[in-house]
């Protein structure tokens, strides 16, 4: 048998692996809890591959054995995957309307991005009535040091997050900012700010604002962005449509259940 073979028959087990795993997952969705021989029955397979399988599961937390019964159920790893995606789906439908209105009032592209990985992706996009047809980016994976809403989820990331995001910068424009020292003085003044800017930084002739946005225990979990072409975000205009983009992201955070308390601390002081 030649590698190809070899290495086509390997693939092949490997599907079919990761189909019956996926088949086991349906299966205590739907009944519950099972035994290894009961979930071989229906795999059609020995009780021994079963075992390894359900074992394999077991070590990702996706099932968990029921110590009384010698059963198998859902483990908490399906409840944090499931989690994930709640979250993501409810940021969508509580930033909608908010992105909505704020299009409208900046006449342009508004954003909402997560940090995924070592980038940033786009959730949803909603385009005011300025803004030029463009793509539409909602799905699509953008550089976190070379985007406003890169750098806001940069800024609020882990240290090592940060750490590897400072040994790979690539530059997309002459404006891009790959100095490490540089760019880690743009993130401590976006954490001072509150909002990020950047200009011509992906694209020549595209600028963009942007602006954390939090869950209920104040940790930022996505943000906010408006953009457009830089002769209309001009720097006179930054200011005011900062202010906006900020008021809107704190507005989804509010929906997500934040609430800040410092304007209550600094009114006692």
């Amino acid at each position: 048998m030649s590698n190809n073979q070899r290495g086509a028959d390997n693939g092949s087990g490997l599907v079919q692996s990761v189909d019956r795993a996926l088949t086991i997952l349906q299966s205590l969705a739907r009944d519950g809890e099972l035994g290894v021989t009961e979930i071989a029955a229906g795999l059609g397979v020995h009780k021994s591959t079963a075992f390894r399988l359900v074992a394999t599961l077991e070590a990702h937390d996706l099932v968990e054995q029921v110590s009384d019964r010698g059963k198998f159920r859902l483990g908490v790893g399906v409840l944090r995957l499931a989690g994930a995606t709640t979250v993501r789906l409810d940021l969508i439908q509580e930033s909608r309307p908010v992105a909505v209105r704020l299009a409208k009032a900046v006449g342009e592209t508004v954003n909402v991005a997560v940090l995924s990985g070592a980038e940033a992706l786009y959730l949803d996009q909603v385009s005011g009535p300025s803004a030029l047809a463009l793509q539409n980016w909602a799905g699509q994976r953008i550089p976190l040091h070379a985007t406003s809403n890169g750098k806001v989820l940069l800024a609020h990331a882990a240290p090592v997050v940060v750490s590897d995001a400072l040994r790979s910068l690539r530059r997309f424009t002459s404006r891009t900012v790959v100095d490490p020292v540089a760019l880690q003085r743009d993130l401590d003044e976006v954490r001072r700010r509150g909002w990020a800017l950047a200009v011509d930084e992906l694209e020549e002739g595209l600028t963009a604002i942007a602006a954390p946005i939090r869950a209920v225990d104040g940790a930022v979990i996505a943000s906010l962005s408006a953009s457009g072409p830089t002769f209309r975000l001009t720097a006179e205009r930054t200011p005011e449509v900062a202010s906006r983009v900020v008021a809107a992201a704190r507005e989804i955070s509010e929906r997500m259940g934040w609430h800040d308390v410092e304007p209550v601390r600094r009114g006692v002081q």
